[in-house]
């Protein structure tokens, strides 16, 4: 079991390997997840709670153990899982995932919402992701149980995984001070880590 309550470079890694569960919209699908990224709140340029809270931002400062899911450029759907203590804003977004059950639903969700030719890149990227489990802003502030039970479930990988880090992608604005930070984390030669610039 991951012990969420640590703050996101901590969590992160671990959750490499790990088996994610979504049961949305009654149709199952389950990802081995391959490649995520830290953010650390308030201590975080890079971060959504950077700036303090704000009703887009507010999961972040809850409890561990939920989902933030938020809208990226106003086109794509990313999903974070959010860590550490109450108040703290920890979060790590699940960037990519191998899918390992539900490939037929991935698919069906994957070429409703554009192209997708192999299967390497099913949830190769997060807004692949959030669309192969069937994250929107609706499940923003959703409990992510740690059992069978719940609409979307985490199962912890056994250890042993080889781990790469790197910057993380995609960071500009405020943020991009902080774009250098090795604080992306992915299995080690794993193809269905995203393609990176």
């Amino acid at each position: 079991m991951i012990d969420l309550t640590r703050r996101a470079l901590q969590v992160a890694p671990e959750l490499l390997g790990a088996h994610l569960t979504s049961r949305v919209g009654g149709e199952q699908v389950t990802v081995r997840l391959v490649e995520v990224e830290a953010y650390e709140g308030t201590d975080d340029p890079a971060s959504h709670a950077y700036r303090g809270e704000r009703p887009r931002n507010r999961v972040m400062f809850g409890p561990a153990g939920h989902l933030y899911v938020y809208r990226h450029m106003g086109l794509h759907h990313c999903a974070n899982l959010v860590v550490g203590t109450e108040g703290t804003a920890s979060a790590v977004l699940l960037r990519a995932a191998e899918v390992v059950d539900g490939a037929d639903v991935a698919w069906r969700r994957r070429l409703a919402s554009g192209v997708c030719r192999h299967e390497r890149d099913l949830a190769r990227g997060p807004a692949r992701l959030a669309v192969v489990l069937g994250l929107t802003r609706e499940h923003d502030g959703l409990a992510v149980g740690t059992g069978g039970d719940g609409l979307v479930t985490i199962e912890a990988a056994p250890s042993g995984t080889a781990i790469a880090t790197g910057p993380r992608v995609g960071i500009a604005g405020a943020g991009a001070e902080a774009a250098s930070w090795p604080w992306r984390f992915w299995v080690a030669g794993d193809r269905h880590v995203s393609a990176t610039r």
